[in-house]
């Protein structure tokens, strides 16, 4: 049969068709015998998977069903695909699972898993259920939809947007629940692939601790304070991964792949299994044949297994084998699924444009439902007949279910879509600095001591921003166990600049530790390590860095909360050398002061510290934060002011500050979105608002100018996202004049943020920006040429007074 398009009437009529012609065997079989003599399932197991991958199949032509008349939203399928039915079979349901989005017939079984009694060891051959053996001519055993109806209301309550979807509440389709290990993953172009590699990581990095606990007695704390908690996964987990083979050649693939067998060959455990479901298309662009294999086998310390989609029986063979290797030598191991595409990419494709009717015909050959079917009827454990009734049950149960979830409510409104993005709880998280003041100068005082050497930071005088950062980064991995710091560089070298200088060394190799030269899988590791229990601090060496990988904070670590209702979290604090004014050491690299890809980012917190005084309560309301809230901070330090000793002039040691002990910390605590403001002279002429090295050139700059009689408050945002919006508006009209000292660029600039918070928020005074130009920073002294200067800050602000 040569066909144009493979619709969902196609489909259907030619699985009816098929069934309808298998010839019965012989004789039955007992469901509870092996398929055939040497297969590793049973009858009943093999049942099992065909109703998985029928209701999958059913969901496939309900979503276009429901699409036909403007209810549906989504209906990328996952026909042809069912084969992962036996991927989820051969792992056990407490296995962290990262989907691909079409991998249905995976979702199904795993929440089959999930609710039967007893939980099977997926290591060993699944046992058919406890009942009596039939005899021989006897009906298959009953079965069908009812252990996958919970299933199938979670996807159809995704296709209709209902807020009662269980995972993401109507915010998008996605394959997610807490209850079945599942994290929900909007986009799988390879960008789920370092998170999960990150997993792997802490997954065992936690076994590690936990194996020690118990052999110590003393149990393993990953969290910290009223928060703690013990891993969410089994000790001897593994992390399943999957994704389509288009998605082999994106880089964030690359990455995790890379850093995979990067860690395996220094000696370090990652025990995941990618799971490369291949049908041989990108949407309508093809992969080459053989491409994804020789890809695949090339990547070195993963170990290679491949199996057909249409083999049920053979894929949980291979899978099986997969999952043990990976969980017995926590290494890491892909599995290459072969499998089809059937009715398009989504609803709207037409495959005629790119694909040949021979094409077409030779995929609706390889249906691996079919397969299944005919596996079933020449095994003797169903007749065709009895199969095809059990999929017109499974239909009919599933536009019911389809019919009853389109009365449910959906969201309505703003505050209901962005509820779930960043929750903030500014008591809880004060208290939690409280409480970390207590443990310090408590029960933790002696640990704390010997930590630093028997000489606080307290004790040691006035700080500069980097020794303060330092040392608020070793009280933190003092009151979080969970907490690790780790990048390029921090560990050995304690950094490019020293911030983690000494960190190592009071805190071992397994919670300051160096990682290999690629961004996305250091936040990767970061996004996994969060969700394995663990407080990551991972820093990013420079800013301009970051772009290499800004989505794994927007696409990944961002969206976390916001699709999962907070059923899961990725806690983080990303620590970033940043912004311009770097003596001796320039060039766009070294230099950059671009921050609106942060501030873009919903739910994005963005700290910037100035100066040694805030640097320390910053860092500790974000690991706060984090712990308490799963924020993902982004703590941006300002390089050219690390170093930093003087303010005015040489030797008045104005811009250094002491460390504050434990007992200060609660009066000192800097609430997210809070800005700081200086008063110089009267305070009562002008209004400058900056951050990062603008307010150490504002607060030069006012000086200059109160020598004028020009009364100045200087404001310092501390806060990029969210703005201190309150602080602007009343800071602004004290005075009536605001100059906005802005040293990102003028367009996409801070700069932008605070004149459009003013006029939101129906200021009418005065109002000026000095920004950097639109430029990147170039080498050497030709940077003053498109950098704010002390003198445009001054020159700004005696135009601002003239009007």
């Amino acid at each position: 049969m040569l066909c144009d398009v493979t619709t969902p009437q196609d489909l259907d009529d030619r699985f009816r068709e098929t069934l309808a012609a298998l010839p019965a065997a012989e004789r039955r079989r007992d469901p509870a015998d092996p398929v055939t003599d040497d297969a590793p399932l049973t009858g009943a197991q093999l049942l099992d998977l065909f109703d998985a991958q029928v209701t999958s199949r059913q969901l496939d032509l309900a979503g276009r069903w429901l699409r036909s008349f403007g209810e549906g939203f989504y209906t990328i399928g996952s026909a042809g695909h069912e084969g992962n039915a036996a991927v989820a079979a051969a792992l056990r349901p407490t296995d962290p699972a990262l989907l691909h989005y079409r991998s249905g017939a995976f979702y199904c079984v795993r929440a089959a898993q999930t609710t039967a009694e007893p939980t099977p060891d997926a290591d060993a051959v699944p046992q058919a259920e406890t009942t009596e053996p039939e005899e021989a001519g006897s009906p298959p055993p009953a079965g069908g939809f009812a252990a996958y109806a919970g299933a199938a209301r979670d996807v159809l309550r995704g296709m209709v947007a209902s807020s009662q979807e269980p995972i993401a509440g109507g915010r998008h389709k996605v394959f997610g629940r807490a209850d079945l290990a599942i994290v929900p993953t909007t986009s799988t172009i390879a960008s789920h692939l370092p998170r999960a590699v990150g997993m792997g990581l802490a997954v065992e990095r936690l076994r590690r601790l936990d194996s020690a606990g118990r052999r110590t007695g003393a149990g393993v704390r990953v969290g910290s304070g009223a928060g703690a908690e013990h891993a969410p996964w089994p000790p001897d987990a593994i992390v399943v991964c999957s994704f389509g083979d288009a998605s082999v050649n994106h880089a964030s693939a690359s990455a995790a792949f890379n850093t995979a067998g990067w860690y395996d060959h220094a000696g370090l455990r990652i025990p995941v299994l990618f799971v490369c479901e291949d049908n041989g298309l990108g949407i309508s662009v093809r992969s080459p044949e053989g491409w994804v294999e020789a890809t695949l086998r090339a990547r070195p310390g993963i170990r290679y297994l491949a199996a057909d989609g249409a083999d049920p029986v053979g894929a949980y063979a291979v899978a099986a084998e997969a999952a043990a290797w990976v969980r017995r030598h926590r290494r890491p191991a892909v599995l290459h699924l072969r499998t089809v595409r059937l009715m398009g990419h989504a609803g709207a494709d037409a495959e005629s444009a790119y694909r040949s009717p021979s094409e077409l015909a030779a995929d609706l050959d390889r249906d691996p439902v079919v397969a299944t079917a005919r596996l079933l009827v020449d095994a003797g454990v169903a007749t065709g007949e009895e199969l095809l009734a059990r999929y017109d049950e499974t239909g009919w149960q599933v536009r019911r279910l389809a019919e009853e979830v389109l009365g449910e409510p959906k969201l309505t409104s703003a505050a209901d879509v962005v509820s779930a993005l960043a929750p903030r709880r500014p008591v809880r998280v004060a208290r939690a600095v409280a409480d970390a003041a207590a443990r310090a100068s408590g029960p933790g005082a002696g640990a704390r001591a010997e930590a630093f050497g028997g000489k606080p930071p307290e004790l040691a005088g006035p700080l500069t921003l980097a020794q303060s950062i330092n040392a608020a980064l070793a009280d933190g991995l003092l009151d979080h166990p969970q907490m690790a710091v780790f990048g390029e560089d921090v560990a050995a070298k304690g950094g490019v600049y020293g911030v983690t200088k000494g960190l190592r060394d009071r805190f071992g190799a397994a919670r300051v530790f160096d990682t290999l030269l690629d961004e996305t899988s250091v936040l990767g590791l970061g996004l996994g390590a969060g969700l394995a229990g663990m407080l990551p601090v991972p820093e990013i060496q420079y800013l301009a860095y970051l772009h290499n990988a800004e989505d794994q904070l927007r696409g990944e670590a961002a969206t976390m909360q916001f699709f999962s209702q907070g059923a899961f979290r990725n806690p983080m604090v990303v620590r970033v050398a940043g912004l311009a004014y770097q003596e001796g050491f320039g060039g766009h690299f070294h230099n950059d002061n671009s921050v609106a890809v942060l501030r873009d980012v919903p739910g994005l917190v963005v700290a910037v510290p100035a100066r040694p005084d805030d640097a320390a309560p910053m860092l500790r309301t974000c690991l706060a934060s984090a712990a308490v809230d799963g924020s993902v901070c982004v703590f941006l330090e300002p390089i050219a002011l690390y170093h930093t000793r003087d303010l005015y002039a040489e030797g008045d040691g104005e811009w250094l500050a002491g460390y504050p002990e434990p007992g200060a910390w609660v009066t000192g605590h800097v609430p997210i979105g809070r800005a700081r403001v200086y008063r110089v002279g009267s305070a009562d002429d002008l209004t400058i608002i900056t951050f990062g090295n603008g307010v150490r050139m504002s607060l030069r700059a006012a000086a200059v100018l109160a020598e004028e009689g020009v009364g100045t408050r200087v404001v310092d945002l501390r806060w990029l996202a969210p703005l201190p919006v309150a602080d602007i508006i009343r800071e602004a009209s004290a005075t009536g004049r605001v100059l906005v000292v802005d040293e990102t660029r003028r367009s996409g600039g801070v700069g932008e943020g605070v004149i459009a918070a003013l006029v939101d928020a129906g200021y009418v005074g005065a109002a000026r920006r000095v920004a950097g130009v639109d430029s990147f920073v170039p080498l050497g002294p030709a940077a003053r040429q498109v950098l704010v200067s002390e003198e445009a800050i001054t020159d700004g602000a005696r135009t601002l007074l003239a009007r």
